[in-house]
């Protein structure tokens, strides 16, 4: 049991549900001031398909990077896979991604009944697409004759799913309509998010290229994908600080929905931190401070907007 835990990676659990948080709580603030309701049922599985959603890419990723043979030269402990290690068969990861895979869509289908369902129709069957489309992203990372990940698409696949389909859905959830600066919000998780995988592909560069895993930071150059760490790392807050004004929230005095933008400090010392690193083993302990301070964001902003404004 114990191998199947460190498989799922626990550490990125909160970076992937901050997107969720994000959209679910400003669709709240929205809701609330027009004086309609907001579910809390709705919010708590939309949760729970996220969670199933980011074990069934982890395992997918063990079971898919353990097959190709990319993560046997892997050193040191927190890097070690499940598969390539042998604690885990490829055959026992390959059943268990296929049971993630079941699990979630039959959470999605479930989801997406309460948040839709009767009055909703057209954008129920729409959003099961979404969903199915997030489980082969899911999977498609590493696993297929040309899994998406090899290819150097990662970061923007990141973006699309953990920013903008995790905050513009889970915000149309309970909305039931998109407002284009939603896209504000939803692109600073999804630049976070980037800045998360961009860090490991960093500090995998060596061993990816003697695998053939040709992926942004790999085609970069570890030099340029620094330069382009730290633009994907400035540009979150302001974004958010941007949505907050075109909302007029300063013209309002609701002062507390800032509270977010404390979230700049530890940013600029982690950017410093990260510009210091010279080998790219070093990088690996930022990967879960860059994952927390996105959490704390959306965290900050749920609470600024709904429960001080």
């Amino acid at each position: 049991m114990t191998d199947w835990i460190k498989a799922a990676r626990l550490r990125t659990l909160p970076l992937s549900i901050s997107g969720i948080i994000m959209g679910s709580f400003i669709a709240r603030w929205k809701l609330l001031q027009n004086g309609e309701t907001w579910d809390w049922t709705i919010f708590a599985l939309a949760l729970l398909v996220t969670l199933l959603y980011q074990v069934l890419s982890n395992y997918a990723n063990d079971y898919g990077d353990g097959v190709k043979g990319t993560d046997k030269n892997r050193i040191g402990e927190a890097e070690q896979r499940a598969v390539a290690s042998g604690k885990i068969s490829a055959s026992q990861m390959r059943n268990a991604v296929i049971l993630f895979a079941l699990l979630s869509l039959v959470a999605t289908f479930y989801l997406l009944y309460k948040a839709f369902f009767p009055n909703f129709i057209n954008e129920f069957y729409t959003f099961i697409g979404l969903g199915v489309a997030c489980i082969l992203a899911a999977i498609g990372y590493t696993v297929g004759k040309k899994p998406y990940g090899y290819l150097g698409l990662g970061d923007i696949m990141v973006f699309i799913f953990f920013g903008l389909v995790s905050v513009c859905g889970s915000y149309f959830l309970f909305t039931k309509s998109f407002d284009w600066d939603i896209l504000l919000p939803a692109s600073a998780i999804g630049l976070l998010s980037a800045a998360v995988l961009n860090l490991n592909n960093m500090r995998d560069i060596e061993n990816d290229e003697k695998s053939g895993k040709k992926t942004l930071a790999l085609r970069l150059g570890f030099k340029n994908a620094m330069i382009y760490e730290m633009i994907i790392l400035v540009l979150p807050p302001i974004l958010v600080l941007m949505y907050m004004m075109i909302n007029h929230l300063q013209e309002q005095g609701k002062y507390y929905a800032f509270i977010f933008f404390v979230t700049v400090f530890p940013l600029m010392s982690l950017r410093r931190k990260i510009m210091a690193v010279k080998e790219p083993k070093e990088l690996d302990p930022f990967l879960k401070q860059v994952a927390m301070i996105t959490f704390v964001m959306s965290i900050l902003v749920a609470i600024g907007l709904n429960y001080f404004s």
